[in-house]
């Protein structure tokens, strides 16, 4: 059988995804008991505005015992950089990445702020 999968992102944009994802680092605020903010650094990329962190993660936690909720997570990127349409896969690929080390392996509902590349998306596992 064909591979039917074919991979769109370019040498050259896959190496910058990977800079980026191995460059990236974050700082928390708790915001609440439910509720955690997250300071995200990227090389390159900056607030315009302050100088500071390319973005912020909020996620958000139900902690009343009930497993079939999910926990709501939000990324904005706040550098205009990053609302460039080519730059969709690393973009998304930075989401993937916040969503896998700060979240984990948890039922997730995503929300990604970044201009032209916004998107939504759940994490879901499966159920045996």
């Amino acid at each position: 059988m064909k591979k039917k999968i074919v991979d769109a992102a370019h040498l050259e944009q896959k190496t910058q995804i990977e800079k980026v994802i191995n460059g990236m680092t974050f700082t928390k605020n708790f915001r609440s008991a439910t509720a955690e903010e997250w300071y995200v650094f990227l090389p390159g990329y900056e607030d315009p505005r302050t100088g500071g962190a390319a973005g912020k993660a909020m996620i958000h936690y139900n902690l009343y015992g009930n497993r079939d909720v999910f926990i709501n997570t939000t990324v904005i990127l706040d550098d205009p950089a990053l609302f460039r349409t080519e730059i969709h896969p690393l973009v998304y690929a930075i989401a993937d990445e916040l969503v896998n080390r700060l979240v984990g392996y948890a039922d997730t509902l995503l929300s990604v702020h970044a201009g032209e590349n916004s998107f939504d998306a759940e994490y879901k596992q499966k159920n045996n």
